[in-house]
Parts: C-alpha cells; sequence; structure tokens
C-alpha cells in the first residue's frame, strides 16, 4: 500500500489525448482512485475557465491549479486560493518584443483572457481559443482591469516560438519565462510555478512531499515532478523531462495517466 494522498495531473499532452479529449479509460480509473479517499488535483497551464468542465466531467470538486501555477482555485464557489501577480512594469518590455516582432499574444487574468482587438483575430486563432473553452476579450487598458494580471502568453508556429524562445532567451529575466508547450511560451511572477503552488495546497493539506504523486509532460511540469514523492513523465515528453521523473508511463494517447494509476492503486 502506498501512502498517496494527492495526486497531481497535467492535462494538454498528460491526461488529455491530442484532440483534447478526455477517455473513459483516465476518466473512469481516475473516479475509482478518487473513490479511495485521494485527492485529485488538475494541474495546468489552462485557466480556470477551461479547467473546471473537465473536473465536473470527472465527477470531481476539489482545487485546480492553473495558469501553471499563478492561480488556485477552489472549483466548488470559484474562489482564489492563492494568485502570484505581475505589474504593467513586469511586461511592458514583453509586449514592445510581441508588437515589434508581430508575436501573438494574450494577456491572462485568473479567469479572463485579453488580447488586443477581437475582430482582427483570424478564424484559426478564434477557433484555437474555442477549443480551449476561451472567448477572448479586448483589453480594456490596465486602468481598466477588474483582477490582476497573472500571465502573458506569447503563441504561434513552433518554428515562430523557438525563434521568439531563441531571442527572449539572451535577456536579464525578473520575471518567470517558460515554454509551456510546442505553440506556447509564459511569461509569470517568478514564484509562479506548478511546484510551488502544489507545495502550498500540499501545506494547507497537512501532507508532505511524499504523500504526492505528480504528472505531467512538458518543462512547466518539472517543477511539480520534482516535488512529488513520485513524479511520473508521459512517454511523449521530451527527455530533459524524462529525466526529472522517477518513472516514465505510456504516452498520452495510450491513457498513461490511467496505466500509472492503475499500477499504483489498483492493482
Amino acid at each position: 500500500m502506498n501512502n498517496i494522498k494527492m495526486i497531481a495531473l497535467d492535462m494538454d499532452g498528460t491526461l488529455l489525448h491530442d484532440d483534447h479529449s478526455l477517455s473513459e479509460m483516465n476518466a473512469n480509473t481516475i473516479r475509482e482512485v478518487a473513490a479511495q479517499g485521494v485527492e485529485i488535483v488538475l494541474c495546468t497551464g489552462r485557466s480556470p475557465v477551461s479547467t473546471l468542465p473537465y473536473l465536473d466531467k470527472l465527477g470531481l470538486e476539489g482545487v485546480v491549479i492553473t495558469h501553471n501555477g499563478a492561480a488556485t482555485v477552489a472549483s466548488k464557489d470559484k474562489s482564489m486560493l492563492h494568485q502570484f501577480e505581475l505589474s504593467q512594469m513586469d511586461l511592458e518590455p514583453y509586449l514592445t518584443y510581441c508588437n515589434e516582432e508581430k508575436v501573438h499574444y494574450d494577456i491572462n487574468t485568473a479567469f479572463d483572457l485579453y488580447v488586443n482587438q477581437v475582430d482582427l483575430l483570424s478564424a484559426d486563432w478564434l477557433n484555437t481559443y474555442k477549443q480551449f473553452l476561451i472567448e477572448p476579450k479586448n483589453f480594456p487598458g490596465w486602468d481598466n482591469l477588474a483582477s490582476p494580471v497573472l500571465k502573458l502568453t506569447m503563441s504561434g508556429y513552433k518554428e515562430d516560438i523557438d525563434r521568439v524562445q531563441q531571442a527572449l532567451s539572451l535577456w536579464d529575466h525578473k520575471v518567470q519565462f517558460i515554454r509551456s508547450g510546442d505553440f506556447f511560451i509564459d511569461i509569470m511572477h517568478k514564484e509562479a510555478t506548478k511546484g510551488n503552488a502544489l507545495k502550498q495546497l500540499t501545506q494547507l493539506r497537512g501532507i508532505s512531499s511524499d504523500n504526492v504523486m505528480a504528472v505531467g509532460n512538458y518543462y512547466n511540469d518539472m517543477t511539480m515532478i520534482q516535488f512529488a514523492g513520485i513524479g511520473v513523465a508521459m512517454d511523449n515528453s521530451p527527455i530533459d523531462v524524462k529525466a526529472a521523473a522517477d518513472e516514465v508511463t505510456l504516452s498520452n494517447n495510450d491513457d498513461g495517466v490511467h496505466a500509472v494509476l492503475k499500477k499504483y492503486f489498483l492493482s
């Protein structure tokens, strides 16, 4: 019998198939493990808006760690347990770069996503946001924001984001600059990581890292994989992520989450 009391699951590239679907295999296995009293925490770069529907599909309530650790939200009343905020000054150099280099970006508060002009978005961009259950809004200006900014996301084709990463890797960053997917770079508060958010949640629950399993597939998952007593990488992970993990499970499209949970909880 293991001593795992909490399982942190990344979503895209981990829990979900490449088409963003949640398989019955993964869902049923998670429900079985949750029924044993283990807390399931979705831990994702997504916003709460595009995360909570999947928790509903699983028939679970609890806490979701979103925006790569920048916002920890209770599902029941959507209350904020913790957030890491960014200032206009933090983001100004990145916004200038994006505007000069024509890099697409969006500005995120906990529950809203803003772009410069929604009516100028291409059908492709609108479709991408729709896939993530997001309805972009026009940025109202810094003084008119109702909530703090938590994340700036730059996105585009992989080769374009490779180029952006190469250029920005030469900068001296006062904030966190992380590649969160083939098509995304996120700018967040220095302390905003999945690992830090998970650590805070374990302290709230009175458990240690030894009581945690974390499953992920990309660079933004490494802090939680390293924090957890059992850190698991997907077979579709880059080599550095696999090297940081205690073990590697099957790929996301082969229901690797089901496989590793079955091994530890249902065999």
